[in-house]
């Protein structure tokens, strides 16, 4: 079994969502001991975001410049180790009511059609079904469905929709919010979180 590990978080080791995926996959090898763990820290190594070029070379143009050849190819790595995972564990914290650009170049490199969807006389169809996807989300504030704000949250309301477009339907959120409104506050959430990966290890 495989298991893809993606952070995003530019904060580094003060990073709660950083903490949480670390323990998602902890709890996810204690539950499947031969697990084999790939981990891609987008904030340290970037996938470059779309442009003209990457484009023209997924239609099938040869892209000239060495540094479009190697991004093309880093895209294609990023995809294909994706497409090879049973679990992917994402860490994706909040930033400006959505997700890192980090965090969207790497989706927007997954969202290859003919790979993880494709378009038919039915419309849509994801094709990367049969995945386990756990997305370690952290928040500053409130943005859950019963609070005022809540149509503010652009993070994961986009995250559920784009990987359920590709198919998959498993999907788990483990959600620290309030994390920037005090200590208390922030451990008390991260507290609520733990319990949550435990759960999932239970």
């Amino acid at each position: 079994m495989k298991l893809l590990h993606v952070d995003s978080s530019i904060l580094g080791p003060g990073s709660v969502s950083r903490q949480l995926s670390a323990e998602i996959v902890a709890a996810e090898r204690r539950l499947h001991p031969d697990l084999q763990v790939v981990y891609r820290d987008l904030a340290t190594t970037p996938v470059g975001h779309l442009s003209g070029a990457h484009l023209a070379a997924a239609q099938g143009a040869a892209p000239e410049a060495a540094d479009v050849q190697q991004d093309v190819a880093a895209g294609q790595a990023a995809l294909q180790e994706f497409l090879d995972a049973d679990i992917v564990v994402v860490g994706a914290p909040m930033y400006n009511f959505a997700i890192p650009s980090q965090l969207k170049a790497w989706i927007d490199r997954l969202a290859v059609a003919g790979k993880t969807f494709r378009y038919s006389e039915k419309g849509a169809e994801g094709l990367a079904g049969g995945k386990k996807v756990v997305i370690a989300s952290s928040r500053g504030g409130f943005y859950g469905p019963q609070t005022p704000i809540a149509f503010l949250d652009h993070q994961e309301t986009y995250l559920r929709n784009i990987f359920g477009f590709f198919g998959i339907s498993d999907i788990t959120f483990v959600r620290a919010e309030g994390v920037a409104l005090g200590a208390d506050q922030r451990a008390q959430s991260i507290a609520a979180a733990q319990g949550a990966i435990a759960g999932l290890a239970a």
